[in-house]
């Protein structure tokens, strides 16, 4: 499966989840029709879903869910709250959400009637009578096995027959145009596609029964004859037409093609990574005590142990870490589209996309990635005649970028347009009372107002920005991963957000160190070079913080000092020199221990303030030692150099 389909895999998973959120909450909406948090949920998976289906080309679904998003807005205001009849339509709605997902071409005629009904139910007129099923023209079903129907006994005849026995006038055609050769006739999907007419006599409800255990299994399609889809079309997707596809081995597509993955709970990777990890720290024990006891059949199953335990270790991660370029792979569509809609030329460029991150993270950050991309756009980046008049390129530039920083991940993303008018967001920031006059506001807490809730500077809502949705999603996603997000911008320059996300689940090489007594471990691939530290530079008391490496002046940090660690230093200290963030540092330990597989424990609350620390790790001799945070490092011998410049323009 190429990555593209991997994607719209995702997104089929996830439209299904998030439309059955919005059914669940429309349910418990009634129970409780004030109720603005439920309010605000709702509005949000609404914005989400719409985003989303845009992204991904379903642009029929995606102006439906815009115009239900706008309708649904009044109940935003203060003072309202939802009546029966605009949640039976709401739910009425919510089901053609699944009919435009599946068969967009046949379920779009009936939005319009849907909408209306909707707005007359805001408005709290009679809601418009949703079309019935039952009399009128007649109806056509068109019908055909799914890709597990065979496999689950339902029969195609017996469901023919039963359509029969509604009505003596049932007609049946059998179509055969798709039936391919017999070497790639597939004997589990039967590819004749059967078109039934039943009179006006009969009921929907009728045809209903006849479908009531196996519609989830079948393409299945109802309509009166009129070309009107009813409202609540059967589940399935259709058969391509004649033409399209070939062979009847083609893979299946549509909600069948989502349904046949698996998407496990992200509480059952956790707990199997977290097995793992005691597995590999307890098979680390094992290893110490057999080179302790030196029996060669003890070392014997230290050995198999440790190969099984690599084995389990490396097919865990690959369940878990997936490259971060499979989701840098969906925006390409999304920016193409904006940059035509908007007609604003747009230079799309992403780095870093073998980045290794958690699968289930990954998926997290979709959403508010989509919501950082749009604002970046729409609100941004200039149009062609303003960039020229300022004298910058005529196309814009967004950059989408991951790299690991110690035991984060950094992802940014960078436009070059015009920056955030921080006068403007303060204004904004005291109209709604975010804020007061007398209030001393840093530069960065207003940068940092935008992810406010409901807050935005535009004058008019779109459908890509403009209700103050988005960012505030952005926020709680990231804040849910235990994450920070950081801005920048410079006016007419542009804006950079980072988002910090920790490796909350993961197995890393470590190189584990010694200071005095005690242990730490730095990550490996932050690991450039260890060198030894010059006897002159061996004394803490010396004035000189730089090391010359190769002609090069390295700032370092002696990790004693650091954590005022008692004891006498060894007469042969080594330098770590570590690289984070475009910098480098280089860091005095008493000896390097050895490498090892390190299982990364995230800190508790009550140590989340140590800053020089990323985690901890439990070694084989059952001891704890801190995981150092590299980039905090790094900053730390950044205002070393800095202070040292300051000395010398002084001096």
């Amino acid at each position: 499966m190429s990555m593209d389909d991997d994607a719209a895999q995702i997104f089929l998973a996830e439209a299904l989840e998030l439309q059955a959120s919005i059914e669940a909450n429309l349910l418990d909406l009634k129970s409780r029709p004030a109720d603005r948090e439920l309010i605000d949920s709702l509005f949000r998976e609404l914005h989400t879903l719409k985003g989303s289906s845009a992204m991904f080309g379903h642009s029929a679904l995606s102006a439906f869910v815009h115009e239900f998003e706008t309708a649904f807005e009044t109940l935003r205001q203060p003072g309202a709250c939802a009546t029966d009849a605009l949640i039976k339509v709401a739910l009425a709605a919510c089901d053609q959400f699944l009919a435009l997902l599946d068969t967009p071409e046949l379920a779009a005629p009936a939005s319009p009637a849907l909408l209306q009904a909707l707005a007359d139910a805001l408005s709290q007129k009679a809601p418009l009578a949703v079309p019935a099923a039952s009399g009128g023209p007649g109806w056509r079903v068109t019908l055909a096995a799914g890709p597990a129907a065979l496999g689950l006994g339902i029969s195609i005849p017996a469901l023919l027959q039963e359509l029969r026995e509604l009505d003596p006038e049932v007609t049946l055609r059998a179509d055969l145009s798709e039936v391919p050769p017999l070497e790639a006739l597939n004997p589990l999907v039967p590819p004749i596609r059967w078109s039934i007419r039943l009179p006006s006599g009969v009921t929907r409800d009728q045809i209903d029964g006849v479908f009531v255990f196996s519609a989830d299994d079948l393409v299945l399609d109802i309509r009166q004859e009129d070309g009107s889809p009813e409202l609540t079309v059967a589940t399935g997707s259709p058969q391509p037409e004649a033409g399209e596809t070939g062979g009847g081995d083609a893979p299946p597509t549509g909600r069948e093609a989502a349904l046949s993955t698996m998407r496990v709970a992200t509480e059952r990777l956790d707990e199997l990574m977290d097995r793992v990890g005691e597995l590999v720290i307890a098979e680390a024990r094992l290893h110490d005590l057999s080179q302790e006891m030196r029996l060669p059949s003890l070392m014997s199953v230290a050995e198999d142990i440790r190969r099984l335990t690599s084995g389990m270790r490396d097919t865990t991660m690959s369940i878990r870490m997936v490259p971060i370029g499979t989701l840098f792979g969906r925006f390409r569509r999304l920016i193409h589209d904006l940059s035509d809609r908007l007609g604003k030329p747009i230079d799309f460029v992403t780095l870093g996309g073998e980045t290794e991150l958690d699968k289930t993270v990954i998926e997290t950050l979709a959403d508010p990635l989509v919501h950082l991309l749009r604002n970046s756009i729409d609100h941004g980046l200039e149009d062609s005649a303003t960039r020229a008049a300022q004298g910058k390129s005529g196309n814009g530039r967004i950059e989408l970028s991951a790299t690991h920083a110690g035991a984060e991940v950094l992802v940014r993303i960078r436009d070059d347009g015009r920056g955030l008018d921080l006068a403007r967001i303060r204004a904004r920031g005291l109209e709604r009372g975010l804020i007061t006059e007398d209030q001393i506001v840093t530069q960065q807490d207003l940068r940092m107002m935008i992810f406010a809730p409901g807050f935005s500077t535009a004058e008019t809502v779109t459908d890509l920005s403009g209700r103050g949705v988005g960012m505030d999603v952005v926020r709680s996603v990231i804040e849910g991963l235990r994450g920070q997000i950081e801005v920048s911008s410079e006016p007419g320059y542009g804006t950079e957000i980072t988002l910090r996300l920790p490796l909350t689940l993961a197995i890393i090489d470590g190189l584990l160190i010694e200071v005095g007594q005690e242990r730490y471990t730095i990550p490996v691939a932050a690991v450039e070079e260890c060198v030894e530290l010059p006897p002159e530079l061996a004394q803490s008391d010396t004035s000189s913080n730089f090391l010359n490496v190769r002609g090069g002046m390295v700032p370092f940090i002696r990790l004693a000092d650091l954590f005022d660690v008692p004891g006498p230093r060894s007469d042969f200290q080594k330098v770590v020199i570590v690289t984070a963030l475009g910098g480098r540092v280089g860091v005095v330990v008493d000896r390097l221990v050895t490498n090892n597989q390190t299982v990364i424990k995230q800190l508790s609350r009550l140590h989340a303030g140590l800053k020089s620390f990323s985690g901890a790790t439990i070694l084989g001799d059952g001891t704890v030692a801190l995981i150092l945070d590299v980039a905090n490092l790094v900053a730390a011998g950044r205002s070393m150099e800095e202070a040292l410049r300051m000395r010398e323009r002084v001096a």
